[in-house]
């Protein structure tokens, strides 16, 4: 459930549960597919909880969650093949980048001159590259969609977080279904947190409404630098 909460209110969930799912002896690939499926309910209970961020953006939301969708299929696909030491080496500095990006957020610029709309395809195919992470590997895959979005999406940082939780939950869920189908998921640690993941995805948006803009976006940047910094020690050290 607190890994639930922290997924909507500053995108790292993994932060938490990952690290839950290593110290009761699941192997590192067993618990991040493990990870993974339980992390499909969680953008369940924040589109239920955010359905006020998320009025009027219908729209956006179906265009972006389509591309989440290929790139969470695409993630999942690699992992299954592929060993996932490549990301492992190249996440810590993801993430470090984007919460960077996070602490110091530029103004969005023009978004309806031809400068604008290159500048818009340009952070489609960003959200399409978080997407095929977060389908691969997923620790603080919500930091990095949340520094796309926030410059390609001129909106208050409450609304953009809530469109995060729902096209993140897309990218999970398509990930996940390949997981349980063809991944070695531990279903006796995925139900359970699966549980908690609703519970408190569903309950993150009111703590998120409560939280001024400014005090989250230094907590999500905040703590994806730690995560950076913990995911830089397990790769190198």
């Amino acid at each position: 459930m607190v890994a639930g909460v922290v997924a909507t209110v500053a995108s790292v969930a993994s932060i938490v549960s990952y690290p839950a799912l290593l110290a009761i002896g699941l192997p590192p690939l067993t618990a991040n597919v493990t990870n993974t499926v339980a992390l499909a309910f969680t953008g369940a209970g924040a589109t239920v909880g955010s359905r006020p961020e998320l009025a009027g953006q219908s729209r956006p939301v179906r265009r972006l969650a389509l591309l989440t969708a290929c790139g969470g299929a695409t993630g999942g696909a690699i992992l299954l093949v592929t060993p996932a030491r490549t990301f492992e080496a190249v996440a810590p500095f993801l993430i470090a980048f984007a919460s960077v990006l996070i602490l110091f957020r530029p103004k969005p610029g023009d978004m309806s001159a031809g400068r604008g709309q290159t500048r818009d395809r340009l952070l489609s195919l960003g959200v399409f590259a978080v997407s095929i992470y977060t389908g691969y590997f997923g620790a603080a895959g919500g930091v990095l969609m949340l520094a796309v979005l926030m410059a390609k999406l001129d909106q208050a940082l409450v609304r953009v977080n809530a469109v995060k939780n729902v096209i993140g939950g897309v990218a999970n869920a398509v990930a996940a279904v390949a997981f349980a189908l063809f991944g070695p998921v531990r279903w006796t640690a995925a139900i359970p947190l699966a549980a908690g993941f609703l519970i408190g995805g569903w309950a993150g948006p009111w703590l998120v409404r409560r939280i001024p803009a400014g005090a989250l976006r230094v907590i999500v940047g905040v703590l994806g630098l730690l995560v950076a910094a913990r995911l830089a020690v397990s790769a190198y050290l």
